[in-house]
This record gives C-alpha cells, structure tokens and sequence, in this order.
C-alpha cells in the first residue's frame, strides 16, 4: 500500500459536511471580455441559473481566487468583483497561493462553512492574462519564483520543469514520448469541452509526432508539452449539508482536504532533511533508485518528483477514508502546467510506485476508459491555464461528472466517465512549492 499509515483509519469526523451544490465556468479564451468583472459575472451567473432555488441574498461569503495583481494593474480587485456581482455588505476576501490558489481558496470556502461561520459561500476564480504581451505574462508569472536568486539568472518556470523531467527520465526511463502522449490526451480531450480554450483557437486533434516536432522550449520541453495563456473565470457554490438540502437533490460533498509546501527550490529539496522526518518519509524499498545516481539525503522526492504533492494527498486521503486511491478514485483533475509534472504527479498521488508513472501512460490507464482516468476536460493544455480559475474550473467539471451531467454542459457524453462517484482534484503552486489536494464524493 502506498499510504501505510492510513492502516486503522476510519473518516475523520467533521462538525458540519459541506457540499458543492452549484457551479459555473466562463468559457477559457482570449480578449473576449474587457475585464474581469464580466469574467466573473457569466460564471457566478451560470452558478445560481444552474440552481434556480438559490440568488445572491443567500449567498454570505465570497472567497476569490486570482494569482496576479499585474495583468490589470489592479490591487484588491476582489473588493471590485465583489461590489460587481451585488454581494456588498458581506464577507470578500481573496486567496493566493500561486497555481495552488484555486484549490486553497476551495479550502477557505469549505472551513468558513465547516465551522459554522458561514451557511452559503461561492468560490469564484479569475484570471486575465491576455492583457499583456505573452512575454511580459510569462515575466509576471516567473516573479513567484525567488526574485533575488532565480529570477536574475533566468529563472523562469519552464526551465524549472525541464531539469526536474530530464532528472526523472534519468532516474527511471521516462521519455519524451511518455510525456508527449500526455499532451495528446489532454488536448484532445478538449475537443469535446465547450469551455475549452484549444477547441476555440485550434480546434483540431493532434499527435506525438505533433508534440515532439514542436519548437524546443528548454529541454526536454517543447510548446506543445506546455499550457496555454488564458482568460477565464469559475465558480463553485459550497453549502453546509442542512442547507444543501435545500438547493439541490444532488449535493457532492467535499470528503478530503489536503495541503502542503516544499522548499522554493527544487534543486534544495535534494538534501531536504524534513524528507528523511518518519513523519514524511517515502518508503525507500519502493523507490527504484539506480545504482548509478549518487544517493542523497532522501531518495525521495529528490528532484525527480513533488514530496508535497505526496503530503498533501494524503492528509487529503485520510479525511476520506481512502485507502487505495487507485482503485477508489473513479475521476482526476490534476494541474497539468506542463505534461512532465502530470506523470510525476500520478506517482506523488499514489495511483503508481515512484518511477512507474510512465506504465499507466502505455497503458492507457489515464485515458477516458482506462482505470483511472485523468484531465477528460482537458486539463490546463486543453481547457486553458486562467490561473486563479484553473482549480476550480476544473473543480465544475468533477461536479458535472459525479452529477452525469457532462452530456448537458458538453453537449456530448464522451467526456462522462460513467458511475464515477469519487473524484480528485489536485492543484499545484510554483515547482511543487504549494500543493492542495481535494476529494469529491457523490
């Protein structure tokens, strides 16, 4: 068993369950609104269309999600949203955690109404990026990394991803064609997902020889292995289970709640000593470390993978009572920034043993059909990367999943992984530097 610990576990009690009892999505694109109110607006509207019983006068708190002040020029922008949509005098704040921020602001939302301070609260994400030129959003996005000794010496996130892939294909075999199988999958998930932003802009399938034919990044990462710039908003509406009720026959609840933090540099986590913690630890006999690599402190994560990927699944995983999440996780939506960090996640969520992630890409198990299937929206390469609203962008659609409501919102069934009734959520902040994890039940 990949989570030993878990052993004599029972779900943690909790004082009040909270539910998903609505959501929204504004479809990912770029420059098709001129600003994030409008984002905001058609997503929160979605929200409360999809669920006629509830208006605004009953929602009590708003927590928002957004990564950057810099792509309007704009501080406290929530205070704006919020005033925007008609929810003054009650309680706004926003959250940022980087890539992490969605999930983190899910997390927000689901204490203020597991603790009582809260009976209805929305969860809105945005992000507008198609503000500035793609280099100066990619100059915004690289100032999250250390601004005085990465950023100087050309720290953006690409190269970041590219040393931590080429060390995983050093230690375990993976391939460009591994990770590139990823990208198709992804994408062409999307053409089926009317809020994606590749079925607006390209709107064709592609291939592996598409993906390794692509224009070289920073090795072994090319353009097509990355995510999109995008502009986008979501929703997700969370209720406490008595008002639920009251809503909806169908609530998902929010079973899991996981959160975790790695040092800024991966290159530091090398010779961690919080890894070697028995606390945290990785069983080293199931690590297929090769004799030729120098061993360090800890044979994991080393740089190969994301140790707080690992912590923040399974605080999650206890929570739920989840045991073997690779045959008790029905559904994935997992932060695909770059294909890379995907297959590295599949073995830091424990769907595989540490250097078997490529496995489940042979054989298929990720795909729509396969065992456990992950990103049938499309993932951040497909449905689009809006910062802010990627989590729970893809949060909507694990709750149009557990509800089979994917046929409506997509207007195809292909997309619907048929009796799911457990889903995962992963989002993902700098270089595995802020993770939360998300379990979803029906």
């Amino acid at each position: 068993m990949f989570f030993d610990f878990l052993k004599g576990y029972d779900k943690m009690a909790k004082e009040k369950k909270v539910a998903v009892i609505s959501a929204g999505v504004s479809r990912n694109d770029l420059h098709r609104f001129e600003n994030q109110e409008e984002l905001v607006a058609e997503a929160v509207k979605e929200a409360l269309d999809d669920c006629p019983e509830l208006s605004l006068e009953d929602i009590d708190t708003s927590v928002f999600s957004y990564f950057s002040d810099h792509f309007e020029g704009q501080l406290a922008m929530h205070w704006i949203l919020n005033d925007y949509i008609g929810l003054t005098p009650r309680c706004t704040m926003r959250i940022e955690n980087g890539g992490a921020g969605p999930g983190t602001a899910i997390r927000v939302g689901y204490s203020q109404i597991a603790s009582g301070l809260s009976d209805v609260c929305i969860v809105p994400g945005v992000e507008k990026q198609g503000e500035v030129r793609p280099a100066t959003a990619n100059m915004f996005i690289a100032e999250a990394a250390d601004t005085d000794f990465e950023v100087p010496v050309g720290g953006y996130y690409i190269a970041f991803y590219g040393a931590m892939a080429t060390r995983h294909m050093y230690l375990y075999g993976t391939t460009e064609e591994d990770f590139a199988t990823i990208a198709v999958k992804n994408r062409n998930n999307s053409l089926e997902n009317p809020y994606a932003q590749w079925l607006r802009t390209y709107g064709k399938p592609i291939d592996v020889d598409d993906v390794l034919n692509s224009r070289m990044l920073a090795y072994p990462m090319k353009v097509l292995d990355c995510s999109l710039l995008s502009e986008g908003a979501s929703c997700l509406v969370l209720a406490s289970a008595d008002v639920a009720r009251k809503y909806t026959d169908e609530p998902v609840w929010i079973t899991g709640v996981g959160t975790a933090s790695d040092m800024m540099r991966p290159g530091d986590r090398i010779d961690n000593p919080n890894w070697s913690d028995k606390r945290f630890s990785y069983p080293e006999a199931k690590v297929p470390y090769p004799d030729y690599a120098k061993r360090p402190r800890a044979i994991y994560p080393e740089m190969s993978n994301f140790g707080a990927v690992r912590e923040a699944s399974r605080q999650a995983y206890r929570m739920a009572g989840i045991y073997e999440p690779y045959k008790e996780i029905d559904v994935v939506e997992l932060h695909d920034a770059y294909d890379t960090s995907e297959l590295q996640c599949y073995e830091d969520l424990g769907f595989c043993d540490v250097g078997h992630g490529k496995d489940l890409v042979r054989d298929g198990q990720v795909e729509i059909g396969g065992d456990i299937p992950v990103n049938p929206s499309g993932g951040l390469e497909g449905f689009g990367h809006p910062v802010g609203s990627t989590g729970i962008q893809q949060c909507a659609t694990l709750f149009w999943q557990l509800r089979e409501e994917i046929h409506e919102k997509f207007k195809s069934s292909k997309n619907q992984i048929d009796g799911a009734r457990v889903a995962l959520n992963h989002s993902h902040g700098g270089t595995g530097t802020a993770i939360n994890v998300l379990i979803f039940e029906r």
